[in-house]
């Protein structure tokens, strides 16, 4: 014991002023442990990103990962999925219990998200203007048509889901909620997105996207030159569609809601079964979306 402390002798203690001395300290196995520690946790400090504690954005982490386990995510799975070890992941979901916005899952050992989460989602949403202005079109298309209505805006490389009527004459439930991210390149509102950007920022998504655009159906469009035709029809036409790409036996009718320095910002569309779309009447459907996009760009013009 007495060689293992005399190695590691590591510093010297200096003389304090005045004084002369010959003494050095010892810092044992526990001490070295110690000191080790805290010059690691001043490291993360000086280290850490701007946008929040490294254990804030673990727990966001989780969050996010668990929004898509509505029925509980087992322990095991939430491991393997956010990349954390087990007792850092269970030390982050007891956080989040106490906080109310994790409860356990009917299931033992499994976890899922509380209607604290939604209640706060209600909230953002509330903020947004663009509810309380189209609300009451978006009411009056989805009664009109008896079809689902849906409100989406851009946000990144996303068509993010905001509102949204289920169908008055029951013929479809479309597995479409609120908050989803819909992805641009097999979505009528996310092609409605793409056509009316900038040509560069479709090149730089495409590029970006490549290995992630791939075919959801048989009708998905993968290729860049066809999609670029696509967007094309689209500026010209002023509406999209989305042809069984996104999920068989659904078609969906996009129409661009433009702010007031004419961009799109926003997109209306209606989703209707294949067979519907046929015997509703394909342009009388396309005409009735259009018309919403319109009277509610007009309104938010003012």
């Amino acid at each position: 014991m007495k060689k293992l402390e005399s190695d590691l002798i590591l510093k010297t203690v200096p003389a304090k002023a005045g004084k002369t001395t010959n003494r050095t300290r010892t810092l044992t196995p526990v001490r070295l442990e110690q000191q080790d520690k805290q010059e690691r946790e001043d490291l993360a400090s000086r280290t850490e990103t701007p946008f929040g504690t490294q254990s804030l954005l673990r727990g966001l982490q989780i969050m996010e990962i668990l929004s898509s386990f509505p029925n509980g995510c087992p322990l095991a799975k939430l491991v393997e999925l956010c990349g954390m070890n087990k007792s850092t992941t269970h030390r982050l979901l007891q956080g989040l219990q106490s906080a109310g916005y994790v409860t356990s899952a009917p299931t033992p050992g499994s976890y899922r998200l509380t209607t604290k989460c939604v209640a706060i989602g209600e909230k953002a949403l509330d903020s947004l203007n663009i509810i309380h202005v189209a609300a009451n079109h978006l009411e009056a298309l989805n009664i009109d048509t008896g079809e689902t209505v849906n409100l989406s805006f851009r946000e990144g490389d996303h068509a993010i889901l905001i509102y949204k009527l289920e169908s008055t004459i029951g013929m479809i439930r479309t597995r479409a909620y609120i908050g989803q991210h819909l992805p641009m390149y097999c979505s009528a509102m996310g092609k409605i997105f793409l056509a009316y950007d900038h040509p560069a920022r479709f090149t730089r998504y495409w590029h970006e996207n490549r290995e992630r655009i791939v075919p959801v159906t048989s009708s998905t469009i993968t290729d860049e030159q066809a999609m670029r035709d696509e967007l094309a029809a689209i500026r010209a036409n002023g509406f999209a569609l989305d042809r069984e790409e996104n999920g068989l036996g659904i078609w969906c009718i996009a129409a661009p809601i433009f702010n007031i320095r004419k961009q799109a910002e926003y997109a209306v569309s209606v989703a209707v079964s294949t067979a519907r779309f046929s015997e509703a009447g394909q342009a009388k459907l396309i005409e009735r979306v259009r018309q919403t996009a319109e009277r509610i760009t007009r309104e938010l013009a003012g």
